[in-house]
């Protein structure tokens, strides 16, 4: 009698050896070939590993070394046999798998010397080692660069092991960086203190001078202009047509992080800027559960960045490749959420007279209102504002919010909330915390995709706890 198991309906009693049932396969099946085109050096840009291959007896689109393999090699002990058998001509290459499979692979095999030597030159596609590229990774990466409009894309571990990378293989020693006064703390920890090691110097300013970045370039040998867009906590924003324009002239690089707005808000690179980073541990993974970072853009400045980091490292795992793939899939229609929540609660707290002023580009008293009106279709779902009150009354407000969890981060499902003097400028103290602009007043507030009458409720009712100030 048939019974339910997990791959469905099947009749007990004895069924024939795996062996015989592969061997059976695959002497039905037509010849294919499923080595990759010569004609692609995957090293410098990794093409789909993913290679199609036409049917087997059973319908699934296996390659034929895949069903030639399970042969036994008898002459091996069992434990040798154990490693190898089943696996030893080649794995199998699956085409009708609806997901994009995780490829958890460290290295990569060559059939022979002439095929190892065809790769050095040119002629066979290959990743060749885990930390040159992965499978899984360069579909992820093919979604990211599609997305922006870029020519090339490349993931790696994290948003600031991008930016580093970026940042030491771009900019020569005794070079020049100019970027803004609000930015990450991490970015700007990087840049003021382990560049000028290496002698490269930098021009810090606020994100709408532009006379400034004018003056830079006429006396540095700047070979980047930096900025987030918008920023990290003010959510400023640039205006990258008129950045672009001032620097292409000098041969300087322009580079947007554009983390807090996601390609869904604004593509910087269809507005001159050469490349573009992201942090996609926030939107693009979506849901709190992956690190990772990516730049896309200029097919050459991407390519330079790539070899630095085949060097350094950072190598996304596969899973976490796969966790940002599938979170991209949802990007726009959770973005829709997050911008809507953010407007929502940027215009109610305009209004509260427990606020002192509300830091979102959606809304027309921020100063950067008409260039994000220019550059971007929604606002992004981060809002900061400032409590009418001290430190601790701010923390009072905090710690009566009951739907946000205090955590750093953004972009994801849930919403974050968090004082920045006490999650990132602790260790600086109240005096270095003001030259930097940041408040002690100061909440930032990442919507997550709750319902809007939730989170509205609940940033009320924790600000009926703390004192009204006269």
């Amino acid at each position: 009698a048939p019974t339910r198991g997990f791959f469905g309906t099947h009749q007990q009693g004895p069924r024939p050896h795996l062996e015989e049932r592969m061997q059976a396969c695959a002497s039905a099946a037509p010849a294919v070939t499923v080595r990759p085109s010569p004609r692609h050096r995957i090293r410098a840009r990794p093409q789909n590993a993913f290679l199609p291959s036409s049917g087997s007896a059973n319908g699934a689109r296996v390659s034929r070394s895949a069903r030639l393999v399970v042969r036994a090699n008898e002459s091996w002990s069992d434990s040798t046999q154990a490693v190898h058998n089943g696996e030893r001509g080649g794995r199998p290459r699956v085409s009708d798998s609806l997901t994009t499979p995780v490829v958890m692979t460290s290295t990569y095999w060559f059939k022979d010397t002439e095929e190892l030597i065809a790769y050095q030159e040119g002629r066979y596609g290959s990743f060749e080692y885990g930390r040159y590229g992965n499978p899984t990774a360069r579909a992820c990466e093919e979604k990211i660069r599609l997305l922006e409009g870029g020519e090339d894309c490349l993931l790696s571990a994290s948003g600031m092991n991008t930016a580093v990378c970026m940042l030491l293989s771009l900019v020569p020693a005794g070079g020049h960086i100019v970027t803004t006064t609000d930015c990450y703390r991490r970015t700007r920890q990087f840049v003021q203190t382990f560049m000028p090691k290496m002698g490269i110097s930098c021009t810090v300013l606020d994100p709408s001078d532009y006379d400034g970045l004018e003056k830079a370039l006429a006396e540095h040998p700047c070979a980047l202009y930096f900025s987030e867009s918008p920023t990290n906590p003010y959510l400023r924003c640039v205006d990258i047509e008129r950045i672009a324009k001032l620097c292409k002239p000098s041969g300087c690089l322009v580079c947007i992080d554009g983390t807090f707005a996601t390609p869904v808000n604004s593509r910087a690179l269809s507005f001159g800027a050469d490349l573009v980073i992201h942090s996609a541990s926030k939107y693009f993974g979506g849901h709190n559960d992956v690190l990772a970072g990516c730049i896309v853009g200029n097919k050459e400045a991407v390519g330079k960045v790539r070899a630095f980091h085949n060097i350094m490292g950072g190598v996304i795992d596969p899973h976490a490749a796969y966790l940002v793939l599938r979170g991209l899939k949802t990007l726009g229609l959770r973005v829709a959420r997050h911008n809507e929540n953010a407007q929502k609660l940027a215009e109610r707290l305009e209004a509260h007279p427990k606020i002192d002023r509300v830091h979102y580009p959606g809304l027309k008293s921020h100063p950067d209102h008409e260039v994000a009106v220019k550059y971007m279709k929604g606002f992004g779902g981060g809002v900061s504002f400032e409590v009418k009150g001290d430190l601790w009354a701010t923390a009072k407000f905090i710690d009566s919010c009951k739907l946000p969890y205090i955590a750093p981060s953004l972009g994801g499902v849930e919403s974050l909330i968090e004082q920045p003097t006490i999650v990132s400028y602790w260790d600086q103290g109240p005096e270095k915390r003001a030259a930097i602009g940041i408040k002690d007043n100061l909440v930032r507030f990442a919507c997550g995709i709750e319902d809007y009458e939730d989170i509205e409720a609940d940033v009320l009712q924790a600000l009926e706890q703390i004192p009204q100030l006269e």
